[in-house]
């Protein structure tokens, strides 16, 4: 149970001034500091924390709301995080309780570790799917493929909003605008001038993460990938639906290697809306 001083504590919105603290939180529990996803999930999203009276966080998470302004349709939990001088003593339950009354009726999603999903599944969260993070760099691939890629423009993004609403279920234009800025390289898949898949490589340390990673089919899944390896001299690193073995296969035959296993969790909804068999990849599993 939490100490009186702990319950005691408000939570409270968090904002961009609360960014340093979020990195230093993140930090503190042995995760990279990442700024730059901080930064793009405090603008896009509402981000609750619990402040220390010492300074600092004792615990942080940021919810991401898509669809309607006024009525979202689905809800992303990510980054929930809890300082290690005060784990263990329910400060993460009542945070995600908070979050979870908070958004009302809105279905939700979160992608959980495993030490995270008991937790989750004591607020009623069910596990709907899984997803593999793969790391490494990409070698090229020889033989011939029919998806042709190129880099996005700005003229392209009305066609990369329409087909990403399709896929994922929700209009998340909020999100996708940012990308350009936040992303090193945007890529989109073409078939007779119509766009069939997009993708964005951002960076994230020494890595760059792949995602959002959308696709008519694994070819051009495959095509995406390794244009954008092609111009990039990191490692890669994204978290690839389970269910597309395929181009898990390939993305191993390739070099990358994997890194850890996360469930893909909802609440209030027995399934994810889109179409996951072109959802490859989310924009990070923080925001889905």
């Amino acid at each position: 149970m939490p100490t009186p001083s702990l319950a005691a504590l408000p939570i409270r919105r968090l904002t961009h001034r609360d960014l340093t603290a979020c990195a230093d939180l993140s930090e503190d529990r042995g995760w990279p500091r990442e700024e730059r996803k901080w930064g793009l999930l405090l603008s896009a999203g509402q981000g609750y924390g619990i402040d220390d009276p010492a300074g600092g966080l004792v615990a942080a998470c940021v919810v991401t709301e898509y669809g309607s302004a006024d009525r979202p349709s689905l809800a992303a939990i990510g980054m929930v995080l809890v300082a290690d001088r005060h784990a263990r003593q329910g400060v993460g339950r009542r945070l995600m309780r908070h979050v979870v009354a908070t958004m009302g009726p809105t279905p939700l999603t979160l992608h959980a570790t495993p030490n995270g999903r008991p937790l989750y599944e004591e607020l009623g969260f069910k596990t709907t799917a899984r997803a593999e993070m793969v790391r490494g760099r990409l070698t090229p691939d020889r033989s011939p493929s029919d998806a042709v890629t190129r880099a996005a423009t700005a003229e392209d993004l009305p066609a990369i909003l329409r087909l990403d609403e399709e896929v994922f279920g929700a209009d998340r234009t909020h999100m996708i605008t940012r990308l350009p800025a936040f992303a090193d390289r945007l890529r989109v898949a073409e078939d007779g001038g119509r766009i069939i898949g997009y993708a964005a490589a951002w960076p994230n340390m020494d890595t760059h993460v792949v995602g959002p990673l959308i696709a008519r089919d694994t070819e051009t899944a495959k095509a995406l990938l390794a244009s954008l390896a092609a111009h990039t001299d990191r490692p890669l690193r994204t978290d690839i639906d389970v269910r597309h073995e395929e181009l898990l296969a390939w993305v191993k035959s390739r070099g990358l290697e994997s890194v850890a296993f996360n469930a893909v969790m909802n609440h209030g909804i027995a399934e994810l809306p889109g179409d996951w068999r072109r959802r490859f990849a989310p924009l990070t599993v923080a925001a889905g």
